[in-house]
């Protein structure tokens, strides 16, 4: 019973959003008070710590929506300084094909962004890009959520490892388990990081495929998977360019830089590849006329790129992206720097007396202050007008402000479904967790092919395969000692789950979709993207078995 109805806030919003494609705007209220009204009767959470898990929630959006300004904004001041004319240009220098363009784009540049920053900073950077090449906006959100699956587990430099399993599994059970198997902390952390990396690397060889045979299926004049698998060739060797060096980094340097390196190790390769006609099809696939598409296909926001600016060549074009991955490396990996950013501080502790329920944002800290910086060196390197400026602010401003009201509510439900473990009935826990004990007791033995599930379920909930990790692994870890596997390989498969379910967490869907005004279609958004997510779980729950059955990982 508890598990089906810690069930009914997550049915809520599948069913108004996805099936009934309700707006997120009027779904995600729907789905915060039936959350509540659970919280405050079944879960006999009180009216006080209801209360401040929604206001933690409402900072966090402010946190979101922070990033979706910058990400917007660096876009806007780039297509008018004329930067944006130029990459066009050099895209069509190395091909028109849009099959490979999104390869390019949305899979390698996405996954650098990734590994560099997190916070669903990839897709609200390449969606607005490929709608400035020339992409419908639903198709450029489609590519940009899809990559936010392989290289998410070692996002941020690694957070969701560094930070969520790590602090996920800080219990003296586990501490003293590890201990007495006469492994250090670090090096069990270390073995997960290489389970994910192998899982990840070995599912995300595909995951290019799958983006170009949605896009022509969806989008394409003839709506037809064949002229997606034209690519087939280019796009596994696009897949193995990442995984092949990303695994390698996993192994050789541990969790922090996999989606880093990975990234523009292939991003390199790819390129010269494309450049020289290598593997790539023999036909060139494009959209159909502008005033073909669908409506549906099209956001609010438009960007006429215009000509191209006398003096604006691709380096300086290019510069300002260059910037955003040179600035978010330093500032997770230089130490001085970072504990100066994190020092400064905004937000509230112990919301309304509520101890535990804090939440501050450290606003220099987040991809929004490298944006904003990067914007700053754009206006002077690129010779701007002030007018340009203010006009890339105007415009930027009005997109963030349309998806305020989302994820104004979709982030505070996720908070009070968290926060409901704060109560005084003895024996009940929060809802994920009671959720998750409900589809263990039905999985039993078959468990590590449903692990990856749980991960995903969690990162749909609350937005993050860090948060995923932090509510799930120490879960995982008991399920897996209870059924007798190697827990390393169910905590990687957690987190691999965690980083698929990022295809479909509703704020990320909301923040992607403003960066082109494309807001309430998130229900049709969400439909395309379980397509590649199913396989993902799929795939993680065979490749999981396989693992359990060969004696891979670390039995502790």
């Amino acid at each position: 019973m508890n598990a089906i109805l810690a069930l009914t806030p997550v049915l809520t919003v599948f069913i108004f959003l996805v099936v009934l494609r309700w707006p997120a705007k009027y779904a995600m209220p729907l789905a915060l008070a039936v959350t509540s009204i659970l919280a405050l009767t079944y879960w006999g959470v009180s009216g006080t710590v209801v209360t401040a898990a929604i206001i933690e929630g409402l900072l966090i959006s402010f946190e979101i929506l922070l990033i979706v300004f910058g990400a917007i904004l660096l876009l806007n001041t780039l297509t008018n300084s004329g930067a944006v004319s130029t990459i066009r240009r050099g895209f069509m220098d190395i091909t028109p094909d849009r099959r490979i363009q999104v390869i390019i784009i949305a899979w390698m540049f996405g996954a650098f962004i990734e590994g560099a920053a997190g916070f669903g900073t990839p897709a609200a950077v390449a969606a607005p890009l490929l709608v400035a090449l020339g992409f419908p906006a639903m198709a450029a959100v489609m590519s940009a959520l899809i990559i936010q699956s392989t290289p998410v587990s070692f996002g941020a430099v690694g957070t969701p490892i560094l930070v969520g399993v790590n602090s996920g599994l800080n219990d003296p059970m586990v501490k003293d388990a590890v201990a007495a198997s006469g492994m250090e902390w670090s090096q069990y952390l270390y073995e997960i990081g290489l389970n994910v990396a192998v899982l990840h690397g070995t599912i995300g060889i595909l995951i290019p495929l799958f983006i170009v045979a949605l896009l022509t299926k969806t989008f394409g004049k003839n709506k037809s998977f064949k002229e997606g698998l034209e690519v087939a060739p280019f796009a596994i060797f696009a897949g193995l360019a990442l995984t092949i060096p990303y695994m390698a980094v996993a192994y050789l340097l541990g969790p922090e830089f996999p989606s880093v390196i990975g990234p523009l190790v292939g991003l390199v390769i790819v390129v010269f590849a494309a450049k020289n006609k290598f593997l790539m099809p023999k036909t060139t696939w494009d959209f159909p006329e502008k005033s073909a598409w669908d409506p549906k296909w099209i956001g609010s926001v438009t960007l006429n790129v215009g000509e191209e600016r006398k003096g604006m060549n691709l380096f300086k074009a290019w510069l300002p992206y260059v910037l955003v991955g040179v600035f978010l490396i330093a500032s997770r990996t230089i130490k001085p720097l970072t504990t100066f950013l994190r020092d400064f501080k905004v937000g509230m502790t112990d919301i309304l007396g509520v101890t535990g329920v804090t939440k501050m944002i450290e606003p220099l800290y987040l991809p929004f202050a490298i944006f904003v910086a990067v914007v700053i060196c754009t206006f002077f390197i690129q010779s701007m007008k002030v007018s340009e400026l203010t006009g890339a602010i105007k415009s930027s401003f009005k997109t963030t402000v349309s998806a305020s009201l989302a994820i104004g509510f979709a982030v505070p439900m996720v908070r009070v479904f968290i926060r409901s473990g704060m109560t005084d009935i003895e024996g009940l826990r929060s809802m994920p967790l009671e959720l998750a004990s409900g589809v263990a007791a039905l999985a039993g033995g078959a468990w590590p092919f449903f692990a990856a599930v749980i991960g995903a379920l969690g990162a749909f909930i609350a937005g993050s395969n860090t948060v995923s990790n932090m509510m799930f692994s120490l879960f995982q870890y008991g399920v897996a000692t209870e059924i007798g596997v190697a827990q390393t390989v169910i905590v990687a498969a957690q987190a691999v789950g965690g980083a698929a379910g990022n295809m479909i967490t509703v704020h990320n869907v909301v923040a992607a979709s403003a960066t082109v005004g494309l807001m309430d279609r998130e229900g049709e958004i969400i439909r395309k993207t379980i397509i590649p997510l199913t396989y993902y779980l799929i795939m993680a729950g065979i490749l999981t078995l396989v693992a359990i059955n060969i004696g891979a990982g670390i039995m502790l």
